[in-house]
């Protein structure tokens, strides 16, 4: 079977199924504003959790994938397609795509894996008792921002202008634009902020970038720009720009550093509360759950090639350290 075959029919999920078979198994929706070429680690850690409790995919559980590959229009009428094929349960990964399940239905039970506060959304009541249709991780994504920016002060000259990229049609932008404003401010650097939502727009916030002399940069956690992370990261080297990262993935093609909890690991969470509602546990008894370790990645290949020298202290509370 071809790969664009193979792809055709892992997206069309439990639809592909025949009905016997699907009447025999709980069936999962799994909604995703990704691609399924970006997060194929964290899928792994997904089926990983589904079978810590003895779900596995195509023997008695059924999954259908939706793909929003970075447009986050699109997941309205993904979540409502999912809700319409009255799934089992709605595995959302990612702020938009929850609050899009969460819109297309109270009764079916959702399990999320967010990077925004699940409170300040309206996707719980409380990180203790959800007391809804939903429940599931939240990884601190998007609420790290004055952290990764006070790291990336331990670099950058005192005082210089830092700036900011940005997704607008992310509805965490807003308040992360915020956060990074305040603790530019309080760390007496400027901030630049920019904006993309295609690739020519990052290659024009670049540009801007270099016009506006900047010292550092700090990219917000978003799905388009993670699907971005090589033309980004490429960039910020061909121009000699300092960046922190809200995920490891732009570390490994060669980004300076970042600062996160582990995805994978919210994603294998997310995996076992589903495999959980799936046996019958009432989501009122589950918790959304919090990271309790984050982590640091750095590149010493590319802070070479910028002629950094991490601190001490930076280098000393890496997780990780790629030579």
């Amino acid at each position: 079977m071809r790969r664009r075959e193979f792809m055709t029919l892992l997206g069309s999920g439990a639809a592909a199924w025949p009905l016997a078979v699907r009447a025999q198994q709980p069936v999962i929706g799994f909604l995703n504003d990704l691609s399924f070429d970006t997060i194929t680690n964290r899928l792994e850690a997904f089926h990983k959790g589904l079978s810590e409790l003895g779900y596995v995919e195509g023997q008695n559980v059924a999954i259908e994938f939706r793909w929003a590959e970075g447009r986050y229009d699109r997941l309205p009428v993904m979540a409502a397609d999912l809700v319409h094929r009255q799934v089992s349960v709605i595995a959302a990964c990612a702020t938009p795509s929850a609050v899009a399940a969460k819109g297309a239905t109270s009764t079916i039970p959702i399990i999320f894996a967010v990077g925004g506060d699940p409170v300040k959304f309206g996707l719980v009541k409380s990180l203790a008792r959800p007391d809804g249709n939903a429940t599931g991780v939240n990884f601190f994504t998007t609420t790290l921002g004055q952290k990764r920016l006070g790291l990336l002060h331990e670099l950058v000259p005192k005082g210089a202008v830092i700036g900011f990229l940005a997704n607008p049609s992310n509805p965490n932008t807003t308040r992360d634009t915020e956060e990074a404003q305040a603790a530019a401010e309080q760390l007496g650097h400027k901030l630049v902020t920019l904006k993309a939502t295609t690739m020519a727009e990052i290659d024009t916030a670049f540009a801007t970038l270099v016009q506006a002399n900047v010292g550092g940069l700090v990219v917000d956690a978003d799905a388009f720009l993670l699907a971005r992370r090589v033309q980004i990261t490429t960039l910020a080297a061909r121009h000699g720009i300092s960046t922190i990262y809200p995920a490891s993935e732009f570390v490994a093609v060669g980004g300076l550093m970042s600062y996160a909890s582990s995805i994978p690991d919210a994603y294998r969470s997310m995996g076992n509360y589903t495999a959980r509602v799936l046996k019958g546990t009432k989501l009122a008894d589950l918790p959304v759950l919090q990271p309790t370790k984050l982590e640091l990645a750095i590149n010493l290949s590319t802070a070479r090639a910028l002629a950094l020298t991490i601190p001490p202290g930076v280098l000393a509370i890496a997780d990780e350290v790629i030579e």
